[in-house]
């Protein structure tokens, strides 16, 4: 199997899970040794590792960026996926690819109340509001039109949290700022009226390895669908803020509610972004947990409470 956006936290956890799950032979490759936007560099990769098997977690995640730049955006999402897309046909790999619940419109369907809302299903109409979920949903489409027996698995919140640094990953996530803006601000403002799925990397991470284990075991077969993954029930980001706050052994109340209004962005941000998992089930798979139990299970995994506990905890600008 080979994983790309290798330098990524999804691509780091596929690598590290895989090595004990898949065995041998199972790879993660940075933009470095596969470039989406170059189909030579794609070639290269693809037969030097010889995978039966690619998941691509590669992507333009700049969600205001690309509102600056769709062009480069694109680029990658949408091209880049093609050429994979191509690539691995010709070479009859399967291909499993990540996508996002920014295809959609990210309002609350029919309007209703966004805690008791159906969640949103494969099937539901997509209308991206944002040039980055646009460029996704074109490689999704660009994907299946040259290679109908691609699997498209869309997900949503992604975190790693604070350990990230430690793990030799770039950047942060909304966990890691959390645990680190805890530490900074007596009190922080956040936004309470957007609704979606808080997803953890290593359980997305062991859940896509479930589904290419499941497969060459020959227990059910994805090929050609478009799935839903991320962390089971709903929260807001202030409800995740509280939570993490929770986790690690500070206040909750320290975080003060805001609407979205108060907190604009370049991008728009969905007010709703529930993503189902009844897709997942229906193969046959094993959904991901409620998303409380996996943020407790990524805070004891990974010792943040004793990290605070020490001080040792470090995060951006710290």
């Amino acid at each position: 199997m080979l994983a790309t956006g290798g330098r990524g936290q999804l691509g780091h956890h596929l690598d590290e899970h895989s090595r004990s799950r898949l065995g041998g032979g199972a790879v993660a490759v940075g933009r470095d040794e596969l470039d989406l936007t170059d189909p030579a560099s794609i070639a290269s990769a693809l037969d030097r590792h010889a995978p039966e098997v690619v998941i691509n977690a590669a992507a333009y995640t700049d969600v205001d960026g690309a509102e600056a730049d769709e062009a480069a955006a694109h680029a990658v999402n949408a091209e880049g996926v093609e050429s994979l897309a191509v690539a691995c046909r010709d070479r009859g790999i399967r291909l499993i690819h990540l996508s996002t619940d920014y295809v959609f419109s990210g309002e609350v369907p029919g309007g209703g109340d966004p805690a008791t809302a159906p969640a949103l299903e494969p099937h539901d109409p997509t209308e991206p509001a944002t040039a980055y979920g646009r460029t996704k949903l074109a490689g999704e489409q660009a994907a299946l039109s040259v290679y109908p027996e691609t699997t498209i698995v869309r997900t949503a919140w992604v975190y790693t949290g604070p350990v990230r640094h430690g793990q030799g990953l770039r950047g942060s996530d909304f966990v890691d700022t959390m645990v680190r803006l805890e530490r900074e601000r007596e009190t922080l403002t956040v936004v309470d009226d957007q609704w979606g799925s808080p997803t953890y990397t290593a359980s997305l991470a062991d859940r896509l390895l479930g589904l290419v284990g499941g497969e060459a075991r020959g227990e059910f077969d994805a090929r050609g669908l478009t799935l839903h993954l991320a962390g089971g029930g709903r929260a807001t980001w202030c409800d995740l803020a509280r939570a993490v706050f929770t986790w690690i052994g500070a206040d909750p109340e320290r975080v003060r509610p805001c609407t979205t209004e108060e907190f604009p962005r370049p991008a728009p941000r969905p007010a709703f972004s529930v993503l189902s998992d009844a897709s997942w089930r229906a193969v046959g798979l094993v959904p991901m947990e409620g998303w409380r139990q996996d943020l407790a299970r990524a805070i004891a995994h990974e010792g943040w409470v004793a990290q605070r506990e020490r001080g040792d905890l470090r995060g951006p600008g710290s």
